[in-house]
């Protein structure tokens, strides 16, 4: 048997979310009815799992099976699931190699079209806001968010599991109508990103203060935050494995 690390990308825009759920489309079970040929049924195991509506850049499977010609499995793979899964690539890994154990890191993308009209050819990958939003005002309120913290008050709450987590970066931008959130972290809990996101519009609207972020992320109480930002546009860009650095974008110091 043999080990394999599988590279794809997808437009969540179709699915239920990556994780297979009866009777439901998921791009686990479109990924998995497309392998069976060559793998015949096995599980997959995926780096982070993405909610209903959520794309996904660079995501990563795991599975074990007989050999594989991988050339020959990536070609059919992309036959059957264009347009809207990509598989980039399929390699043997070694034995104890597992897509979400494994993974040291995570990075995810938010994207807001501030704009008065909204734009169709986006409409699937940004959330449209027409109010004006102060994007340094909510650059500077997430700064609080990086290092270990509780982040109680930004996740939905899954039985006793830790809510402790290590962000690793955060910050906003604006380009021009497009305001952009790029998040990395060791690993996230369930709306952990896009509860972060609706909070920071709630200052870039004026509706709360910058340092009202830090009270929040100390009050541990999920109460205190403002819902969660639409699934849309949120992507996963990044996974990293072992001594591999997470990749941060140019325009986020160090620092942040």
């Amino acid at each position: 048997m043999a080990t394999y690390r599988l590279d794809l990308a997808y437009d969540g825009s179709s699915f239920h979310g990556f994780a297979r759920q009866p009777d439901l489309r998921t791009v686990q079970g479109d990924l998995e009815a497309a392998l069976a040929p060559w793998t015949g049924s096995v599980g997959t195991y995926v780096a982070g799992r993405t909610d209903r509506g959520v794309h996904a850049t660079e995501q990563v499977v795991s599975f074990t099976c007989e050999p594989l010609d991988t050339e020959r499995v990536v070609r059919s793979l992309n036959a059957q699931l264009a347009p809207e899964i990509a598989v980039h690539a399929i390699r043997e890994m070694d034995p104890g190699f597992h897509a979400r154990f494994s993974a040291t890191g995570r990075a995810y993308r938010y994207r807001i079209h501030n704009a008065p009209v909204h734009d169709p050819f986006r409409a699937s990958v940004a959330w449209n806001l027409d109010v004006p939003l102060d994007s340094e005002a909510m650059d500077a309120c997430v700064k609080p968010l990086v290092g270990e913290h509780d982040f109680a008050a930004f996740c939905r709450r899954q039985g006793d599991r830790s809510l402790v987590r290590r962000v690793l970066w955060v910050g906003w931008r604006r380009t021009h109508e497009d305001i952009e959130m790029s998040i990395g972290a060791q690993s996230f809990c369930h709306q952990m990103v896009r509860s972060i996101v609706a909070v920071s519009v709630e200052v870039g609207r004026g509706r709360l203060a910058v340092a009202d972020v830090a009270s929040i992320l100390r009050s541990r109480d999920r109460t205190t935050a403002k819902g969660a930002a639409p699934a849309h546009g949120l992507t996963l860009v990044a996974v990293s494995y072992g001594d591999d650095e997470l990749p941060r974008p140019g325009w986020i110091p160090e620092t942040s």
